[in-house]
């Protein structure tokens, strides 16, 4: 399987390591000399100083980031956008950004918010929507504690539903000292119907940069190239 021009990485809940595994996919694409450009439809949180594409760039290195519309209450989009008074842009807008930026990228990895049905637009619009206008797959990104393969298999229900094409399944926080439920839940996880590409550790994000780059391929270790 080849690696698509534009990746989606959705989540099965939020705080899943989207941002981290987002920020690792775009460090192994660039150290095989790709162009990468990754875009966040909209970042909530800002007045606590939340910035997923900054945090990316920190730990990917040499990459185009853009955020869609910042929003500046920790709330799913439609809400936070109501508190601010800020209109939402369409969907339909976001589809075409991302692929202007897949224009002039070898690749683009798009970071939704939450998981894969938070409403991006006051329409309606989701993450699984985006993905319906664009030609690209799905990274889906899960937690290896208690209630993790229900979630996983309801959202990769939801986008085989919506025949939408999933690269694989990540474990976005492994914990330095896995317990049973862990172990158990992984290797379900690794027997799914669709590829399990590989498991970052907890605590990833507080590696240095050089050392957040030199070993996010091992941690993606099931992406093809």
């Amino acid at each position: 399987m080849n690696l698509p021009a534009i990746i989606l990485v959705t989540g099965t809940d939020t705080g899943v390591g989207k941002t981290i595994t987002t920020a690792a996919l775009a460090a192994v694409l660039h150290g095989m000399g790709r162009s990468v450009a990754v875009y966040k439809p909209c970042q909530s949180g800002a007045a606590a100083g939340d910035s997923d594409t900054t945090e990316i760039v920190r730990l990917a290195g040499v990459v185009t980031a853009e955020t869609g519309v910042v929003l500046q209450e920790p709330l799913a989009p439609v809400a936070a956008a109501a508190v601010d008074g800020t209109p939402l842009p369409r969907v339909i807008a976001h589809a075409d950004r991302v692929r202007e930026l897949a224009a002039s990228h070898d690749h683009v990895l798009v970071e939704g918010a939450g998981g894969l049905l938070v409403e991006l637009d006051s329409g309606g619009g989701t993450l699984a929507d985006l993905g319906s206008l664009l030609t690209a797959a799905f990274v889906l990104v899960a937690r290896p504690a208690l209630g993790t393969l229900n979630h996983t298999a309801l959202t990769l229900e939801a986008l085989a539903v919506r025949d939408l094409r999933v690269l694989g399944v990540v474990l976005g926080s492994w914990p330095g000292i896995p317990d049973f439920v862990h172990h158990s839940n992984r290797k379900v996880l690794e027997t799914l119907r669709v590829p399990f590409l590989g498991v970052l550790p907890e605590g990833a994000s507080e590696l240095s940069p050089a050392d957040f780059r030199a070993e996010a391929a091992a941690w993606l270790n099931g992406l093809p190239a």
